[in-house]
């Protein structure tokens, strides 16, 4: 009974975040914002939505390091698991704008969660994220959006940025406007329903809240991700699935960790810094391999390899 309402959870997390992003979408098109604006806030931010939510509620709740745990396992199987598996099914060709700006970025979101994470090593602190880190980290998020749309901006007339098509037809404005507050209802009960049980469970199976935040918890809320980067890539659209991925895992640090950190300051409990190093090593793999073997291009052998590392780690993981 508990796994079954874990997944009722999950499944009203997924269907809330897809509500609320399609409403979302269908308010901002009918005031003439553009589909860029849309697809670089609503649809990334709405995609990264579960774990905002259960990292949010985590946080509330005084379990912190699941907060951490789940940004942590859910941007590891983002970088290896959905770029591999997106990857083997068509190889993902990275475009200029993905190597100059996102693959940076993405590889300074996991470089500076790590020292903040790390800073029990460099100042004697009981592995603390604090409000200062946290306001830190939301300071990066916005240079990091301004920075995209003056970018885009100037790359516009060459190149195409990610959207979201356009409804075939439009809804009543009465009936996106339910769609936006069912789907925020979707969100919050089912990432509190979610968070209840996955915590029950992890108990009775013996395994700390911390563990399963990494490897359960990550996995469910990081389902969006996976849909989208698959139907991307099996109608030939890797870049966006790259895109899609690299942007929710900046999100997910600077915003999301940035948030929880200013409601309250982090603990990491049982996220040891071994975990803060993977998670650096995985985004370093992702700029290494797009500048390395088949420059500009994730090819099925390098999803391979991204797969069976976040395979190994889990093991590791699970073992320890």
């Amino acid at each position: 009974m508990t796994i079954v309402l874990m997944l009722v959870g999950l499944g009203l997390l997924l269907v809330g975040a897809n509500y609320l992003t399609e409403g979302s979408s269908a308010i901002a098109k009918r005031f003439g914002i553009s589909e860029f604006v849309i697809g670089l806030t609503i649809v990334a931010i709405g995609t990264s939505a579960p774990e905002f939510v259960v990292s949010l509620i985590s946080t509330f709740n005084g379990s912190t390091d699941v907060a951490i745990g789940n940004i942590l396992g859910s941007n590891l199987f983002n970088a290896l698991m959905i770029l591999g598996i997106t990857a083997l099914i068509r190889p993902i060709r990275i475009e200029h704008n993905t190597l100059s700006r996102d693959i940076p970025f993405g590889l300074l979101a996991a470089v500076v969660l790590a020292i903040c994470g790390l800073d029990m090593w460099l100042n004697g602190n009981a592995g603390i994220i604090s409000r200062s880190e946290g306001l830190l980290m939301l300071c990066f998020f916005v240079v990091f959006m301004v920075y995209s749309f003056i970018t885009a901006k100037r790359d516009e007339p060459t190149e195409t940025a990610p959207t979201i098509e356009a409804p075939t037809k439009q809804h009543p404005i009465w009936l996106e406007l339910i769609m936006i507050v069912g789907g925020l209802a979707g969100l919050i009960y089912g990432g509190d329903l979610f968070l209840e049980y996955a915590v029950i469970f992890a108990r009775d199976m013996g395994m700390s809240e911390a563990v399963i935040a990494v490897t359960l918890m990550a996995g469910g809320t990081s389902m969006p991700e996976l849909i989208t980067c698959v139907i991307a890539a099996s109608k030939n659209k890797g870049q966006m699935a790259l895109g899609n991925v690299i942007g929710s895992n900046i999100s997910n640090v600077f915003l999301i960790l940035g948030t929880c950190a200013t409601v309250s300051p982090l603990q990491l409990g049982n996220i040891l810094p071994i975990d803060l190093i993977i998670l650096v090593v995985a985004s370093l793999i992702i700029a290494v391999t797009a500048f390395t073997f088949r420059r500009n291009e994730l090819d099925r052998a390098e999803g391979t390899i991204f797969v069976l590392l976040y395979i190994a780690y889990i093991v590791y993981l699970l073992m320890r």
